[in-house]
């Protein structure tokens, strides 16, 4: 199981890989020179992509603002909280806001409504 990253990071890592994955389908039109139609499409899917991502960067821009910030108590370091819990930025120290469920163990059901 891969280690749990800060939400707000996460998503703005989607986002970063969205931009490099248009840029692989844009460079990809080259081997096609020949046919314009697979160009163009090569080139289209390329720049959906990084419109993509430039939506996700707003989205992610736009929640950022609403998150709570706190204090991580291991570091010191001011952080974004998104949801009942999430990870610090810096140090990965599992934060939340709700007491009842300070001392559980980390786990990102946590978050789901029931």
């Amino acid at each position: 199981m891969k280690p749990y990253k800060n939400k707000i990071n996460r998503i703005r890592s989607f986002a970063l890989g969205l931009i490099f994955f248009g840029f692989i389908i844009m460079y990809g039109a080259i081997f096609f020179r020949e046919n314009a139609i697979l160009v163009t499409i090569f080139m289209t899917l390329g720049l959906l992509s990084i419109v993509g991502s430039t939506a996700v960067y707003g989205w992610i821009g736009l929640l950022s603002t609403r998150a709570v910030q706190v204090v991580c108590p291991n570091c010191g370091k001011h952080t974004k909280v998104l949801g009942r819990v999430d990870m610090c930025m810096y140090c990965k120290e599992p934060l939340t806001l709700d007491p009842s469920l300070e001392g559980q163990e980390f786990d990102q059901a946590l978050n789901r409504k029931k």
